[in-house]
């Protein structure tokens, strides 16, 4: 399990003086893009093969509120990917200072190439470094019929 600290600042809460739906986006966002660097998936890296991260849904549970200047640990699971790489699937749990689990997310995305604005699968050399992510529990291998498998598809609007 990856995980990642954080205080939480004046700019983090809402009107309701907890922390607010925006920041625990942040945090997750943030989470991610650490650990991918870290396990190789540098910005240097992802420009030379004109990829970029996209995300599909993020679901997210909140079970106890967090407040201002409060410590909070959120941490990092590799739940899913697909054998070439494309999509990926992460879980957060988010801990206050207790180590009480406050919230917990699922998030889905995949890869995408700049140019084509297309999903488009990893190289090898990504490929390789993905397949030595730690797994969670539960790991599933993700396929594309995964990307609808809460039954949601668009609905245009009747202009």
């Amino acid at each position: 399990m990856y995980k990642k600290q954080f205080e939480i600042r004046w700019s983090d809460i809402d009107a309701n003086r907890h922390l607010a739906n925006s920041a625990y986006t942040n945090f997750m966002s943030h989470t991610r893009m650490a650990f991918l660097m870290e396990k190789g998936f540098t910005l240097k890296e992802l420009a030379k093969y004109n990829l970029g991260p996209v995300v599909f849904y993020e679901h997210m549970y909140y079970f106890k509120e967090a407040f201002l200047g409060q410590p909070i640990t959120v941490s990092l699971e590799v739940s899913g990917l697909s054998e070439d790489g494309m999509l990926f699937k992460f879980e957060h749990n988010f801990y206050n200072h207790k180590g009480e689990n406050i919230a917990h997310c699922e998030m889905f995305g995949a890869w995408i190439d700049l140019t084509a604005r297309k999903m488009t699968k990893l190289p090898q050399e990504l490929i390789d470094i993905a397949n030595e992510f730690p797994k969670a529990e539960g790991f599933k291998v993700l396929t594309k019929e995964d990307t609808r498998a809460n039954g949601k598809v668009p609905k245009n609007l009747v202009l």
